[in-house]
């Protein structure tokens, strides 16, 4: 059984009452953090025109983080690839990589990050769209690989550097063309968690070793939330759940604090469907933590977990990743 890996996923939340400025410190903060307890990897994902999220322009975040640490992975969970033209991000990332070397990571998504009315302003209508993702994807690939004889246009930087690609999805699509391509996949647990057991039996059985990779590589997102006792993590949790709660009624905020009874903040429909969305959590003290990853793992044999916590106080984030950190080094441990 290969070693467990362990990473963040970051969205620079913005807590309600701070600025995007006071967003980007606490995630170098918690970067630097994570680096010392051992995470593998730090992510920042593209989203735009959402009050609680600072990470839209991601690879100016990215610099920010890989400026502020030495040895852990960084990069994008995710770039969402119809946004953009794929010679603007290989430019992008071939930049970064020759700043960071050997540590930058390019994970890619086919959503727009956004509702349709923000995706018509970042002008997908005069690029791509998620129906030319497959394309798009290869066509990154051929800027970031070695140049070929007769090609005309090149990303500089970029060309060469072979930035590692990731395939991030919520359904079956990107399942099947990480598998195609001979790439690792990432699936959005934490937040679509309905196709997640499809979609990783479909990228098993249908991987095609790569170059890049020769086998399976599975990454899942969870929702993070481990504190010193079950009462208080729950309670942290609510942070989460009212950020779900925004969404179903259309009226997304900052990151607002914990409340002690969330129940009087939602109808039992509303609370149906959060718990739907949130199916992919641990949240506890450290044996229930331990005891939801675990399951977690058993159900899914993933190769990495990426951990993500929209929680509110700085002090009370950093404690779970902690606490986090010291679980998932014991299931190493318990792996090797």
């Amino acid at each position: 059984m290969n070693p467990l890996l362990y990473s963040v996923l970051d969205l620079s939340p913005i807590l309600k009452g701070e600025t995007a400025a006071q967003s980007f410190r606490h995630s170098l903060n918690l970067a630097q953090h994570v680096e010392k307890w051992g995470y593998h990897r730090y992510w920042v994902a593209e989203h735009h025109n959402i009050p609680g999220v600072a990470s839209a322009a991601t690879a100016v975040v990215i610099g920010h983080i890989a400026g502020g640490t030495s040895t852990i992975r960084v990069g994008s969970g995710g770039i969402m690839l119809p946004n953009h033209a794929p010679l603007v991000i290989a430019e992008q990332f071939g930049t970064l990589e020759s700043l960071y070397p050997g540590r930058i990571d390019l994970g890619l998504g086919r959503a727009p990050g956004g509702d349709q009315f923000t995706a018509r302003a970042l002008r997908r209508g005069l690029g791509s769209s998620g129906d030319t993702f497959p394309a798009d994807v290869q066509e990154l690939q051929a800027f970031l690989g070695d140049p070929v004889p007769g090609q005309r246009v090149h990303a500089v930087p970029g060309k060469g550097l072979k930035v590692p690609l990731y395939l991030l999805g919520s359904s079956t699509f990107s399942a099947t063309l990480a598998a195609e391509l001979g790439l690792p996949f990432a699936f959005a647990s934490h937040f679509a968690p309905e196709l997640l057991y499809q979609a990783l039996d479909i990228y098993r059985t249908q991987f095609k070793p790569s170059r890049h990779l020769d086998k399976p590589h599975v990454m899942i997102g969870v929702n993070t939330f481990a504190a010193d006792t079950d009462a208080e993590a729950a309670r942290l949790f609510t942070s989460i759940q009212q950020v779900f709660l925004n969404l179903i009624r259309g009226w997304p905020k900052e990151l607002q604090p914990p409340v002690d009874d969330i129940e009087k903040l939602w109808s039992p429909v509303e609370a149906a469907q959060v718990r739907r969305m949130t199916r992919v959590s641990a949240v506890g003290g450290p044996a229930t933590f331990r005891a939801q990853i675990e399951h977690l793992l058993n159900e899914t044999e993933a190769d990495e977990i990426i951990a993500t916590a929209h929680i509110h106080d700085q002090q009370a984030r950093l404690r779970s990743f902690e606490i986090a950190a010291g679980v998932f080094k014991d299931i190493q441990h318990s792996r090797s």
